[in-house]
């Protein structure tokens, strides 16, 4: 899990906007007649954890570059933001900006550029698409199988149907997939990844869910020290061999003696109580290898 979903899915990024109708005098401007050509002078697309969200497109506006996400599960409409290094297709097909239409079925590959909602990638699709979210469980209603979830890309919890065969189960570190023997069950507080399409009526339908974390719950991080409050009691981890960076937080009374510096290579015990991970132990380590 990355710091975006550890420290409740949130993240930071740069975003420069610039438009396509910008993009079209400048080349026009440049005598750049190359696509690729324009779309070189841009920085790279923010790397930050990509979520896959499915739904309508409404209020498309593309000369401020954006448009809202009606996102299959309820809520509300998403804004999200989109420009020259955006890739778009239609069925599989690239497609130009001006193919986008109010009222497109989407699978838009999204990440969070600061505060807003960036689309890396827009698929157009014929039938209903499927989605794909990460969030947190607020309430399962169990006699209707229906689970609600808070998400980091939705300012309003999406709701989602769970049919009796939707897999279920505890992903991530062995301690926490063998920590639960039998079926794995959702309850409030977990963190979960879910795999979802749309119903006939529009109600988000589970296809898979998978549990990252419960309440209660212990993992075990390593890395090196990025960031350090000891006034906060924050530790931001950032793991070199897949370049995962954790937000963790400690009682700095706890602490105040563990000689923790910057650049550190610790690892880190941590309990999850349904809103952040706790640290338990922390302990030096030798410094980890990136992965090759």
């Amino acid at each position: 899990m990355s710091y975006r979903t550890a420290a409740v899915l949130l993240g930071a990024a740069i975003f420069i906007p610039i438009s396509f109708a910008s993009m079209n005098s400048l080349q026009a401007d440049s005598g750049v007649k190359s696509d690729k050509a324009a779309v070189s002078v841009l920085p790279p697309p923010p790397s930050g954890t990509a979520t896959v969200m499915g739904g309508v497109i409404r209020d498309l506006d593309p000369v401020r570059d954006q448009f809202k996400l009606a996102v299959f599960g309820g809520g509300h409409p998403v804004k999200v933001l989109f420009d020259a290094r955006t890739r778009i297709f239609r069925d599989g097909k690239p497609v130009k900006v001006r193919d986008l239409h109010t009222d497109d079925r989407a699978s838009v590959e999204t990440t969070l550029d600061g505060d807003n909602i960036y689309a890396l990638s827009i698929h157009m699709l014929s039938k209903a698409p499927e989605g794909q979210t990460q969030g947190q469980v607020l309430d399962f209603d169990s006699g209707k199988s229906i689970a609600t979830i808070a998400t980091s890309l939705s300012s309003q919890p999406i709701k989602l149907y769970i049919p009796p065969n939707t897999p279920i189960a505890r992903t991530g570190q062995t301690r926490f997939t063998d920590a639960h023997s039998g079926g794995a069950q959702l309850e409030p507080g977990d963190l979960i990844s879910a795999k979802f399409t749309s119903g006939d009526d529009g109600q988000g339908v589970a296809q898979q869910i998978s549990i990252l974390a419960t309440p209660g719950s212990t993992f075990v991080f390593s890395g090196n020290i990025a960031d350090l409050d000891m006034h906060s009691g924050l530790l931001v981890l950032t793991d070199p061999r897949d370049n995962s960076t954790y937000s963790l937080y400690f009682n700095p009374l706890v602490f105040r003696d563990a000689n923790l510096h910057q650049g550190d290579s610790v690892r880190v015990s941590a309990r999850f109580n349904g809103q952040r991970y706790e640290a338990r132990t922390i302990t030096p380590v030798e410094p980890l290898a990136p992965k090759k």
